[in-house]
């Protein structure tokens, strides 16, 4: 009987190996066919006289003749692989962790009939660049009523046109009838440019003649793979998101092993990640890093940075990917911050910078010193440690959210005091600076790893630090405090305005006749004691938080932990 089970079991298996192997050996042949750019999009416009370089601006949405024979190129493309339908897809306000992909949309066939009363596919750049609909429903404060009821949907040219299903999705902003933002995206594009602005500006003050720049970022999606029968037997979890009543579970996170631990062959959550990934792929969204994470159940995505704009757009995509996919494979995936208590909860680190069109990334201390000079990155870092002493009650209005507040401050997560941390290295190459010297010359160890034969390794002087919630990790900050479900859309636009203005103060005071080393000494002086005092605060809950959880586990783990000092 055993000998029989294993034949069968080996007779089921092997199959959906040899499949799995036949589509990941394809799986980067396919990778952006179902975006809208690039080598996928160029044989298309070429047809048209065009090049997929006319896809990089917004020039075409200007010209209506141009915007016909981009229409025309995405008709081709989109009925190629049997797509029916278009659509606008926009950011309402106020859907993080209600709305299932967290946007909307009108679907329409593109099809018209013909004087014989023949439907025929058609697609117009009017169509393509500017829709209408009814815009009176959404959040808005009370501030509109339904006799302003105007909505208009405008393409955003910065972010891809791209293909699920039957049906083709046009990233767009809407607005009401008086040019009022009824969504996230567009105060996010008026950020950008605000940054923009402000940012060649000073950076021309400074030396450096920058043709443009811009947000960048890496959004790191964490989430829970639960059975979905027992999803289904949890109304709490099934209308509020997370558990509100019933005992904790028997065993959570104590004996850490489920931390970047082995993916299982023999469960569905493996197969399931390996399917969105392939979605994803095909989408042009690069989810590179797969792993799980320290709750039980508990599972992270990760992709390769991008612009701000097109990042979200795509972490949207990937949150409405992981649900669908999730329940073909009998699981039910859990994207709200604090599902289950006295476990981790779940974020969505938010790794901003900002890089120029010349592909200089500002906060790279070698980068933007060969471009501008020595005065630049302490200028600029000065004057974002400003925004952030000044501004951060909007950096924690922006990821404030019922589920979120329940995971702020507890199990690793940051607190939900705003600070920043910059490293001994910085502070004190900052602190040096505005008195005149200095030079960042962030300090390395060689570290010996007790066997003989193995090399030793350089790495840097000072540890990780996941206390603040927004420190600088060398070249970008990371935002951590961000909750997992949420459209980071607002938490990027407070990240570009605050900084803008930042920078436009500074280049106000420069070009009011101060230097730009008087400047930056000023707002060191002024600023950084003070988010460094918040930090320090910072520390003190969470070392609180974890003396309360060491004594919740139990004196098991704390012996445990004390070994390992003592042997490691």
């Amino acid at each position: 009987m055993r000998a029989a089970l294993a034949k069968t079991l080996k007779a089921t298996a092997q199959p959906a190996l040899r499949s799995n192997a036949r589509a990941v050996s394809g799986l980067l042949e396919g990778y952006g066919d179902h975006v809208f750019k690039g080598a996928t999009a160029e044989p298309y416009l070429a047809k048209q006289g065009l090049s997929a370089a006319t896809l990089s601006n917004a020039e075409w949405t200007k010209d209506a003749a141009m915007a016909d024979k981009v229409a025309a190129a995405v008709l081709e493309w989109a009925t190629e692989n049997d797509a029916t339908t278009f659509t606008h897809a926009f950011q309402p306000q106020g859907a993080s962790g209600v709305r299932h992909g967290l946007v909307g949309m009108v679907q329409n066939a593109f099809f018209k009939f013909d004087n014989d009363g023949v439907p025929v596919w058609d697609l117009k750049g009017k169509d393509l660049i500017q829709g209408e609909t009814d815009g009176s429903s959404y959040p808005s404060g009370g501030l509109r009523g339904t006799h302003c009821a105007g909505g208009y949907v405008q393409v955003d040219s910065s972010s891809p046109i791209y293909l699920r299903g039957d049906t083709i999705f046009i990233p767009s902003c809407l607005v009401s009838f008086f040019g009022d933002a009824l969504d996230e995206k567009t105060p996010l594009l008026r950020s950008v440019d605000a940054l923009n602005r402000e940012g060649v500006r000073l950076l021309k003050l400074l030396g450096y003649e920058a043709t443009g720049l811009g947000s960048n970022i890496g959004l790191e999606q964490e989430i829970f793979l639960i059975p979905r029968d027992k999803y289904t037997e949890r109304q709490d979890l099934m209308l509020a998101g997370r558990t509100i009543m019933g005992a904790d579970a028997p065993r959570g996170q104590e004996m850490c092993d489920h931390y970047m631990a082995a993916p299982s062959h023999a469960t569905a959550a493996l197969a399931c990640m390996q399917e969105i990934q392939a979605q994803c792929f095909r989408l042009g969204i690069p989810l590179r890093t797969r792993h799980r994470e320290v709750a039980p159940n508990q599972y992270e995505f990760a992709p390769l940075f991008g612009t701000a704009t097109t990042q979200i757009d795509q972490n949207l995509v990937v949150m409405q990917i992981i649900e669908e996919t999730a329940a073909q494979y009998g699981l039910a995936a859990l994207l709200q911050e604090k599902p289950f208590n006295n476990i981790n909860g779940s974020g969505k680190h938010n790794n901003w910078s900002i890089g120029t069109h010349d592909g200089v990334n500002l906060l790279n201390i070698g980068q933007i010193t060969k471009a501008a000079g020595d005065d630049a990155f302490p200028t600029i870092m000065a004057a974002i440690v400003s925004a952030i002493d000044k501004h951060g009650d909007l950096m924690r209005m922006a990821i404030s959210s019922p589920g979120n507040d329940f995971r702020l401050g507890a199990c690793e997560a940051p607190p939900a005091i705003v600070s920043t941390y910059l490293g001994d290295d910085m502070t004190e190459y900052l602190t040096a600076y505005a008195k005149g010297g200095g030079k960042y010359e962030p300090k390395t160890k060689d570290l010996s790893m007790g066997v003989e034969g193995m090399r030793h390794m350089e790495i840097p002087a000072q540890d990780r630090n996941r206390t603040s919630p927004f420190p600088y990790g060398g070249h970008r900050f990371e935002f951590r405090a961000v909750g997992s479900a949420q459209n980071v859309s607002l938490v990027n636009t407070v990240l570009n305005t605050i900084t803008a203005n930042a920078f436009k103060e500074v280049a106000d005071r420069i070009e009011g006749g101060e230097t730009a080393q008087a400047v930056a000494a000023d707002l060191i002086n002024t600023h950084v004691p003070k988010v460094m005092r918040r930090r320090l605060l910072d520390d003190f809950s969470v070392r609180a938080a974890m003396v309360a959880c060491v004594r919740r586990a139990g004196r098991v783990w704390f012996w445990m932990a004390r070994s390992t000092r003592l042997t490691g």
